[in-house]
C-alpha cells in the first residue's frame, strides 16, 4: 500500500521544492520573431536540399531561438527584456552557465543536465504540459509551444555538454538536416564546489582512440582530511558525509565509477607501488606524461594527477593488488554521461577521507578522431545528517533480456523490499537495445516509473517517499519491465546495424561476459536466415559457393559492452528504525531516534550497486559461462546499512 505517495517528473535529481519559486528572467514573448537567420555554412550540394546549419547550436540559434520569435526587438533581441539578449553574436555567452535572475542557484543553461537549466525547463512546460514544475508562464508566451522534435533538439545538445562548435551525435538525424562529421566534445569542466560546501575528485585523463570502444581502471591517491570541516565528519573522525554529489563528463561515456578498495582498512593501507598498478604517472596538466609520487599530492602540480597505468577491466573486477573475501565498494559516480544524485533531506553517505581509488570509465568513440577522457565528481558535504542512505541495486535479473535476433521482447522482474523501506529514488539502467523500462507498485498496481532513454533514464524522485510498511511482502512488491529491441524498425523489417553482432563486440567484453554466438545472417539476400555460429558463414551465402554469407547475429547477450544488454533497477532509500522495529514486535518512539546520527565506518552511496569485484561477479560469470542470461544474479543490495544508530 502507498502512503502520501506523490511522484515528481524528473529525469535528473532536482526536486520538485527547490523548483516552487523560480522565474525565467521574462516571462517570454508574443510578438513574431525574425524567423530563421540567413548565413551559416556554404551550400553543400551534396546535401540533396536538406537544412543545412554549422553546427548543432546553429540549429538551436535559428530554429528555436530565433524561429521561435525570441530575437525580436521586443522580447531578447535588442530590447533585452528581463536583461537576456538571444541574438546570434551573444546568446550562447548568455546562456552558458548565466544564473536565473530570479533563482540564481539555477543557471539558464547547465551543461550536461536538462533538469537544472532553467531556459529547456522553461520551453518543456509549454510542449509538455505538467510534465515540468515551473513558476509563471510557460514560454514561448502567446505563441505556439515548440515542437518536441526542438525540444529533444535542445535536450541532446544540453545532454552533450552544450558546445558552442560542432555536430551533437544524432542532431543530424534528429532533424533530418545537413551537419559537420560528428567529432568528440571536451565537455566544459565542472566547477569545483566551495570549500566549506564540498570537494571534487578529478578523473586522470585517458586515451579513447578513433573508432574504439574501451573500459578501463586507472587509480589515484587522495587525502581530504585537513580540507573536510569537522562538521561533516563522522563521530570517528575518519568519516566524511554528504547527500548529493554532482558528476561531469565528456559525452562519449556511457559510466563512470569510483571504487574504493577494501585493502585501504588494512594496516598502513594500499601499497600504490605493488607491481598491479605499473607506472605511475602525471596525467593532463603541465607535467603531462612525466613520472610522478602517488602519495606526493602536488607531484603533478595544480593542473594534472598523478595516476597509474590504465588496464582494460570490467567492474575493475581484476585491477590492483588482490583481495580475497572482500569485495571493492562503489564510492561514487554514475552510468551515463552526466548526472546530479542528491538524497533526500537528512540522508546522508559517508566514506573514507583517505585511500587509493579506482576509476572505472567506460567509453565509446564513434567518430574518425582520437580523443582524451575528462571527466570530474563533486562531492557536497551534508548539513543534515540523520538517517545513513541505503542503496537500492536490483540485480537478480541483471542478464534476463535473451531475445533472438530481429525481435523485440519485454522481461519483468519482482522486488521484495524489507519493512520500514523509504525509497526515495528509482532509475532504471540499460544499454543500447533497452527501448522502454517502467516499474509498478506494488506489483500489480499503478506505475511509478518510466524511462525511454538508455543514455540518460528518467531520475525519479518521490517526496514524500514510497512508504513500505506493510507485512505483507506483496504490498512490499516492485515489479519492473523492459523493452529490448534486437534489430527491429519501426516498420517490423529488420535492420542489421541495430542486432546484436558477434562481430561487434569489443576485445574487452569478449575475454568476459559479452561475447555471443551467431545463430542469424545478416548479408543482403539472407538477412534472418538461421545459421549456426561463427564458422558457418556458408549457409547465409546467397547462393551456394558465392562466399558471400555472414552468420554474425546474435541473441541478446548480458554483458559490459554497448553491443551487450543489462536490465538492472537502482536507486536510493533509507530504513525507518520506527517502522523497522515495530515490524519486530518493538515499540521504538520517534524521540529515540538521534537528530544526528553517531554511525560510524563507511556507508558507500553505490548508485550503481553491488557488481564490483567478489560482490556480483562470480553468480553472473557462472550464469554466462552456463548460458542461462535469466538466471544472472548478483544479488539485490537493499538491506538495513551496518552501525545506522
Amino acid at each position: 500500500m502507498i502512503h502520501a505517495h506523490t511522484s515528481t517528473f524528473h529525469r535528473r535529481g532536482l526536486l520538485v521544492a527547490a523548483l516552487a519559486a523560480i522565474a525565467l528572467v521574462a516571462p517570454g514573448c508574443s510578438d513574431s520573431g525574425s524567423g530563421p537567420a540567413g548565413g551559416g555554412p556554404v551550400v553543400d550540394p551534396t546535401c540533396d536540399g536538406k537544412e543545412q546549419y554549422a553546427s548543432t547550436y546553429e540549429a538551436v540559434q535559428k530554429r528555436i531561438f530565433e524561429g521561435g520569435g525570441c530575437t525580436s526587438e521586443v522580447c531578447h533581441g535588442s530590447g533585452k527584456v528581463g536583461g537576456l539578449q538571444l541574438t546570434a553574436d551573444v546568446a550562447y555567452a548568455n546562456i552558458m552557465e548565466r544564473a536565473s535572475l530570479e533563482q540564481p542557484q539555477l543557471k539558464l543553461i547547465e551543461p550536461g543536465d536538462e533538469e537544472r537549466s532553467y531556459l529547456w525547463r522553461k520551453l518543456a512546460a509549454a510542449t509538455r504540459p505538467g510534465a515540468v514544475e515551473i513558476t509563471g508562464a510557460p514560454m514561448p508566451l502567446g505563441r505556439a509551444a515548440i515542437g518536441e522534435q526542438d525540444l529533444e533538439l535542445l535536450r541532446l545538445w544540453i545532454y552533450a555538454g552544450a558546445p558552442e562548435t560542432g555536430t551533437v551525435k544524432g542532431t543530424e538525424e534528429l532533424l533530418g538536416a545537413c551537419l559537420p562529421p560528428v567529432e568528440p566534445i571536451t565537455i566544459k569542466p565542472l566547477a569545483p564546489p566551495d570549500p566549506s560546501e564540498g570537494v571534487q575528485f578529478v578523473l586522470p585523463q585517458w586515451d579513447l582512440p578513433a573508432a574504439s570502444e574501451y573500459e578501463i581502471c586507472i587509480a589515484t591517491y587522495y587525502d581530504i582530511r585537513d580540507q573536510v570541516p569537522d562538521e561533516f565528519k563522522d563521530p570517528s573522525g575518519e568519516m566524511f558525509r554528504f547527500f548529493a554529489f554532482d558528476l561531469r563528463q565528456d559525452p562519449q561515456s556511457h559510466h563512470l565509477l569510483l571504487y574504493y578498495s577494501p585493502l585501504n582498512f588494512q594496516p598502513g593501507g594500499i601499497d600504490p607501488h605493488h607491481p598491479s598498478f605499473g607506472a605511475w604517472n602525471c596525467r593532463g596538466g603541465a607535467k603531462d606524461g612525466q613520472s610522478c609520487e602517488p602519495l606526493d599530492l602536488d607531484s603533478c602540480g595544480s593542473d594534472g594527477v598523478c595516476a597509474s597505468t590504465p588496464e582494460e577491466s570490467f567492474a575493475c573486477g581484476t585491477y590492483g593488488p588482490p583481495s580475497p573475501g572482500r569485495p571493492a565498494e562503489i564510492m561514487g559516480g554514475a552510468g551515463q554521461s552526466q548526472a546530479y544524485l542528491p538524497f533526500r533531506e537528512g540522508v546522508f553517505a559517508q566514506i573514507p577521507m583517505k585511500g587509493v581509488i579506482y576509476w572505472n570509465s567506460h567509453a565509446f568513440n564513434t567518430t574518425a578522431k582520437d580523443t582524451k577522457m575528462n571527466g570530474r565528481i563533486n562531492y557536497l558535504y551534508a548539513k543534515q545528517q540523520q538517517y545513513p542512505v541505503t542503496r537500492i541495486s536490483v540485480f537478480d535479473a541483471i542478464f534476463k533480456p535473451n531475445n533472438p535476433p530481429f525481435t523485440v521482447e519485454t522481461f519483468c522482474n519482482d522486488e521484495v523490499f524489507p519493512v520500514g523501506s523509504r525509497i526515495f529514488h528509482l532509475f532504471a539502467h540499460m544499454h543500447s537495445h533497452g527501448k522502454h523500462f517502467w516499474a509498478n507498485f506494488p506489483a500489480d498496481g499503478p506505475q511509478i516509473y518510466e524511462t525511454f532513454s538508455y543514455q540518460d533514464p528518467t531520475q525519479q524522485y518521490y517526496d514524500p517517499p514510497l512508504v513500505l510498511d506493510s507485512p505483507d511482502p506483496k504490498e512490499r512488491t516492485i515489479r519492473y519491465c523492459g523493452t529490448y529491441n534486437n534489430g527491429v524498425n519501426e516498420d517490423g523489417s529488420f535492420n542489421v546495424e541495430t542486432v546484436t553482432r558477434a562481430s561487434r563486440v569489443p576485445t574487452s567484453a569478449q575475454q568476459t561476459l559479452g561475447q555471443c554466438r551467431p545463430i542469424a545472417c545478416v548479408n543482403e539476400g539472407a538477412v534472418g536466415r538461421a545459421c549456426n555460429g561463427r564458422d558457418d558463414d556458408a549457409t547465409c551465402d546467397t547462393q551456394p559457393g558465392k562466399g558471400d554469407g555472414d552468420c554474425d547475429a546474435c541473441r541478446i547477450t548480458g554483458g559490459e559492452s554497448t553491443q551487450n544488454e543489462m536490465f538492472v533497477l537502482f536507486g536510493a532509500m533509507y530504513i525507518d528504525p520506527v517502522a523497522a522495529a515495530r515490524a519486530q514486535g518493538i515499540a521504538l518512539p520517534a524521540s529515540a531516534v538521534p537528530q544526528r546520527s553517531m554511525a560510524t565506518g563507511p556507508i558507500f552511496p553505490s548508485y550503481q550497486g553491488c557488481t564490483s569485484p567478489e560482490r556480483g561477479l562470480p553468480e553472473m560469470f557462472a550464469a554466462r559461462a552456463a548460458r542461462d542470461p535469466g538466471k544472472a544474479s548478483g544479488g539485490s543490495c537493499h538491506g538495513a546499512p551496518p552501525s545506522a544508530g
